[in-house]
């Protein structure tokens, strides 16, 4: 990566040097040519061997050759860029779709939410494995925790549950069928994200709930946005729930956004919840009213939660420290802080971390 960002910085290095010495030169010729049309028609005039409105017809001609060699000039540069953007735009076209359904895809319109890693090896290259030898079961409606450090492998677990991506080895099963055998719409339509930055669409607040549900009603949407502690703020808009947005929900804080994902993830009503560092970025206040909608939103459902402030995992049933790709513990919060291994080491960090010092 870094040699391939060496050569194309010499590259780009030695294109603007190239500009730089070429576009004084075409100025320099350009200016030229005019004085020299100056310089002899103006000489014309003098004798009276051309008249001035011939010179002046004469200059027109010479400025309107500006412009095409203006074109002939940069047509090099312009070419160069339209046939770098067309190779990545055909690039994309050419892209496989992401892996089908197998011919006889098994539909699963409802799952329980058993889900269970058996003997898991993957990686995003298949030599460079990121995950090794995952085994987990997890019971349907039961919250699992994932902490570790980042780059440990918590995030590609997730990735596998949403199939996003297959293992290469072992299996992973969904109430006790492999996953990629089971209809790819049925087992996205019942996963529910809440990401760390919620994506909220230009359009109206009621809008962006009911993106999970497109025809939901607005006693449903109304209801989803209670439960997710949002409704107060929502009415507090002079148009309520139909304040617009701007994109990424421009005009609404963070701990508003992250509320209105999680009234989404309540209107969809998921088996298999995911919930991707749901409160790291709003203020304790803000957080302990999302923490009051999460546990709402995981009741009965099958969770996992990435969480690097600890906090968010406190109702977790099961906690998973993970390691270099490796589940390095598992267990409960207090097995885990009686063991005095990594996870212990963790809070004792953040313990550290949030202790107020006062400066004189």
């Amino acid at each position: 990566m870094n040699k391939a960002s060496g050569k194309f910085m010499v590259a780009a290095a030695e294109a603007e040097a190239t500009w730089a010495t070429l576009i004084p030169t075409y100025s320099f010729i350009m200016v030229s040519g005019t004085f020299l049309v100056w310089w002899f028609g103006g000489m014309q005039v003098i004798h009276q061997e051309m008249k001035l409105g011939e010179l002046m017809e004469m200059l027109g001609y010479a400025a309107l050759t500006v412009h095409p060699m203006q074109i002939v000039v940069r047509m090099s540069d312009w070419l160069g860029r339209v046939f770098a953007a067309a190779e990545r735009v055909f690039e994309v076209l050419d892209t496989q779709p992401e892996e089908p359904d197998v011919a006889k895809a098994i539909p699963m319109p409802e799952i329980a939410g058993h889900v269970e890693f058996r003997n898991i090896n993957f990686g995003y290259d298949r030599y460079n494995h990121v995950l090794h030898d995952i085994q987990l079961d997890v019971t349907a409606g039961e919250m699992i925790g994932l902490v570790g450090h980042s780059g440990a492998g918590k995030s590609t677990m997730i990735n596998l549950i949403c199939r996003f991506y297959t293992a290469q080895d072992g299996e992973l099963l969904i109430d006790g069928v492999n996953i990629k055998d089971i209809r790819l719409t049925d087992l996205r339509h019942q996963i529910g994200v809440v990401p760390q930055e919620p994506y909220l669409f230009v359009g109206m607040i009621m809008e962006n709930i009911a993106y999970s549900k497109p025809d939901a009603s607005i006693d449903e949407i109304i209801r989803a946005a209670k439960a997710a502690n949002a409704h107060d703020f929502i009415v507090n808009f002079p148009d309520g729930y139909e304040t617009r947005v701007g994109e990424r929900g421009q005009g609404l804080s963070a701990g508003e956004r992250q509320r209105i994902a999680i009234a989404r993830a309540i209107l969809h009503d998921p088996k298999i919840l995911i919930l991707d560092e749901a409160t790291s970025s709003v203020d304790t206040i803000t957080e302990k009213q999302i923490q009051e909608a999460l546990a709402r939103l995981v009741k009965n459902r099958t969770t996992f939660a990435i969480a690097h402030r600890l906090s968010t995992l406190k109702n977790a049933d099961r906690l998973i420290v993970m390691e270099h790709g490796k589940i390095a513990e598992l267990g409960t919060h207090d097995q885990l802080m009686e063991d005095r291994g990594p996870y212990f080491r963790l809070v004792e960090m953040q313990s550290e971390l949030s202790k107020v010092r006062v400066v004189d």
